[in-house]
């Protein structure tokens, strides 16, 4: 009963759905006040999305006359499942729900495709032709930027697995293990290339500008979300949101991690801050400083300098440097 009661603990409240609810709305909000203030204005308040959010809980969900009712209402939350059990897999310094490594890296490559696919899935099944638009576009950021995270991970499990057995491996705690006993991972040179790729690959992973083909809301009036409202418009800005803090944590996670201190609750508020330094420099200042790029930009930006740089963190790493 105890067990049932402690896992239960962990997929609704930490760190499951009611923290990945609380630190992806205040990472969201803390975005936009960085972003106003570097652009000297003032900005919403940071709890603006949280308040969108709720407001858009109680508004009346419209369904399109020509929507496929089950899959349209479905998208959304199935996105939002899958970003709560990657919060599961990832460790904040030495806490971690599993005691035993495992191939916890593989699984959240799936895991973090599909709310991009829930999204592409939810605007097919609107009917709308702005979100045939952008599901063609959510579909090349899919194919853009998953290579060089899938490289940037190879790379890293290719590092510690080296100093384990030689071998690569793919599991989060060992990955943390090591930067406890050797130190944080951007420490070391070989992986810089590597931690440089991975930033870059977030703000697009995440949706966000100057990535933000799929929705782009004053060409495509948001895309694949056009059709949505109420309640399922929600859960996808709030899936939005998640994915920002599940994306830097992971950052933190990956590069920025170690030992940590002998209380969780001090391990999570350092992770926290961590995350919000990585927001700031992969996700606002780009937001900032820097136009939307358009679709063919993407991918081409994504195959040649991302990709670039994680090749030669793998290379150098094979090389034993």
């Amino acid at each position: 009963m105890n067990n049932i009661l402690q896992f239960l603990f962990y997929i609704l409240i930490f760190p499951g759905f009611a923290f990945c609810v609380v630190a992806g709305l205040l990472i969201a909000g803390i975005d936009r006040k960085l972003v106003a203030r570097m652009q000297k204005r003032i900005g919403p308040p940071i709890l603006q999305p949280t308040y969108d959010f709720l407001k858009l809980l109680g508004k009346e969900t419209i369904i399109p006359r020509h929507a496929a009712r089950k899959v349209y209402l479905a998208a959304p939350v199935v996105g939002l499942l899958s970003l709560v059990t990657v919060s599961l897999f990832i460790p904040i310094f030495n806490f971690s729900i599993f005691d035993k490594p495992v191939a916890d890296l593989i699984v959240i490559i799936y895991l973090l495709t599909i709310p991009g696919v829930a999204l592409i899935i939810g605007g097919s099944a609107s009917g709308s032709p702005y979100a045939g638009v952008g599901i063609s576009r959510e579909m090349v950021a899919i194919l853009s930027y998953e290579l060089p995270l899938v490289i940037v991970l190879l790379t890293i499990g290719r590092k510690v697995g080296m100093a384990l057995d030689g071998n690569i491996t793919f599991s989060l705690k060992a990955i943390v293990d090591y930067q406890a006993q050797y130190g944080p991972m951007i420490a070391q040179w070989s992986m810089i290339p590597a931690a440089i790729a991975l930033l870059l690959v977030i703000p697009c992973k995440v949706g966000s500008l100057p990535f933000d083909i799929a929705e782009a809301e004053i060409e495509i009036c948001e895309g694949p979300l056009v059709e949505y409202s109420g309640p399922p418009l929600g859960i996808f800005k709030l899936n939005h949101a998640i994915k920002m803090f599940i994306m830097t944590s992971l950052f933190v996670t990956l590069f920025l991690s170690g030992a940590g201190t002998n209380f969780v609750a001090l391990n999570v508020l350092i992770q926290f801050a961590l995350a919000v330094v990585v927001t700031f420099i992969s996700i606002s200042v780009l937001k900032a400083i820097t136009a939307r790029l358009r679709v063919e930009q993407t991918f081409k930006f994504y195959w040649t300098y991302p990709t670039a740089l994680a090749l030669l963190s793998l290379v150098l790493v094979w090389l034993g440097l």
